[in-house]
């Protein structure tokens, strides 16, 4: 019997939407199968569990925060000065959520069934499983889709933590935080809500910042010794100082090992103490979302991240791949489409193309933004010892920085002797942005002397990368004293020449 289709696609999330479309820009015949949306409410996507619905939200704590600046430029922002007793602007969370419900149902829009539909994608809703017997099929509304091959893009879920009393005492996730109303969240709330967050990974520090400015009373609660543990210390000890200015109380070194309800109030064990708290969110690594898909009745196996994965994507049954957070890797979303786009060539043609991650950046969109690509300063050493050079520069010796009042930050560059980028940190103002610069030199193989000859538009914060890969120069001189002592004997004979 024929194959119905050159790729079936399980999941609705971006990037599985971008497989399908790709798979179809290619002529390929391609199937994606969605699962049915809610009835009612926010929609519960993968794309909201991507945070894409929080980096909406986060624009609004973005507009809040800056009102604290403003006497610095001179604008005041005194009550008692104003002649017109203009009240300082407050957050009216009902408003602010219908419009990031707004920003994500458009980009929503943009891979809706009917689009999907008429770019030559099979939009199947409902939810489905593998079977091996007679053949190899996936099985959704009892119908037996058979393809050459299949994509599981179904993203994750909420991980949840084992604590004690955690289950009975009531929590929330990334993903369903914001379907509270106002005064369950604690804005403009008297006495102010507290909250506690567990755990200081991407997502945690975001929304632990966001709350915090939107009007409610942060403890967030780390297990390693400072917040963003896969980031570079450096660079994350200056968003936790950020968060620390600006009243989030963050434990370090510290695990949850219980939670209670006493009366109406939630208490929380944390180390040796115990906190008081209106709502708990729970921010820890998420779970693939692969429980209905039957996946140990094909031969894919899982381990304690994910599922099993070789370099081309492959699962343990080389005709079924996965990309995205159901892999158990980068929880990222355009390090989703990439390992899709990956995913895609090996399916459709020939499995000899292979994920290389070096040069692709990721980002944690706190104030300051912190942004990295490659190797951390400690990993670099690990793997190249003395061989690493490290470059750094920071934000207050940027024009731009000191005139837009931004001066919280560095860039760090990791270099070889050679010239060679192993990686880079940014922590300040648009890092996310600039890193674009970097990662391109990297994934191109091009050496940091590039970044340091490309002059920047002066003021801007790019000027950073230029100046910090000028330090590549200024390095390699003061370990050559050979080259110095060149030099200064060479100027010392031009200038007794010429005179």
């Amino acid at each position: 019997m024929a194959v119905e289709y050159d790729l079936v696609v399980i999941g609705g999330t971006e990037a599985g939407r971008h497989a399908a479309i790709a798979a179809a820009n290619l002529q390929a015949r391609v199937a994606l199968v969605e699962p049915q949306p809610p009835p009612e409410g926010r929609w519960q996507s993968s794309l909201q569990l991507g945070s894409l619905y929080t980096k909406a939200l986060t624009q609004v704590r973005r507009v809040i925060h800056p009102q604290s600046d403003f006497n610095r430029f001179g604008i005041p922002w005194d009550l008692a000065d104003s002649t017109e007793q203009q009240p300082v602007p407050g957050v009216r969370l009902t408003e602010a959520i219908q419009w990031a419900d707004g920003v994500v149902s458009t980009l929503e829009e943009q891979h809706s069934p009917a689009i999907l539909a008429s770019l030559g994608v099979d939009v199947i809703v409902g939810e489905g499983e593998f079977c091996r017997k007679p053949y190899l099929a996936f099985v959704v509304n009892g119908r037996r889709l058979r393809s050459r091959a299949y994509l599981i893009a179904t993203g994750s879920r909420p991980g949840i933590a084992a604590i004690d009393g955690l289950e009975a005492t009531g929590y929330r996730t990334p993903i369903d935080i914001w379907q509270q109303s106002p005064e369950q969240i604690g804005v403009d709330a008297s006495p102010r809500l507290c909250w506690v967050v567990i755990g200081g990974g991407a997502s945690g520090t975001e929304l632990a910042q966001t709350l915090s400015r939107l009007g409610a009373d942060v403890t967030l609660v780390v297990r390693s010794s400072h917040i963003l543990p896969k980031e570079d210390p450096e660079a994350a000890r200056v968003v936790q100082a950020q968060l620390d200015i600006e009243g989030v109380r963050v434990l370090t070194q510290t695990e949850v090992t219980q939670v209670k309800r006493i009366d109406d109030k939630k208490w929380v064990l944390a180390g040796n103490k115990a906190i008081e708290a209106d709502e708990i969110l729970l921010c820890t690594r998420p779970q693939p979302n692969v429980t209905t898909l039957n996946l140990e009745g094909v031969g894919v196996k899982m381990n304690r991240r994910g599922m099993e994965l070789n370099e081309k994507l492959q699962t343990t049954n080389p005709r079924i791949y996965a990309c995205g957070d159901v892999a158990g890797g980068y929880q990222a979303a355009h390090i989703a489409q990439y390992e899709a786009s990956i995913a895609l060539k090996n399916a459709l043609f020939a499995p000899i193309f292979k994920v290389d991650y070096r040069g692709i950046p990721t980002g944690v969109f706190s104030e300051p933004m912190l942004a990295r690509v490659g190797l951390t300063e400690a990993q670099a050493r690990r793997q190249y010892g003395k061989d690493v050079l490290v470059l750094r520069q920071y934000f207050k010796a940027v024009a731009a920085a000191q005139i837009l009042g931004e001066i919280t930050g560095l860039c760090k560059i990791l270099v070889r002797r050679n010239g060679e980028i192993l990686g880079a940190t940014l922590v300040g103002m648009e890092a996310a942005e600039l890193m674009g610069a970097i990662a391109l030199a990297m994934r191109q193989n091009i050496k940091v002397d590039a970044l340091s000859q490309l002059p920047a538009i002066s003021p801007t914060l790019s000027e950073i990368i230029q100046q910090t890969a000028n330090e590549w120069h200024r390095q390699r001189l003061r370990k050559n004293t050979r080259l110095e002592d060149f030099l200064e004997g060479f100027f010392n004979f031009r200038r007794s020449w010429s005179s």
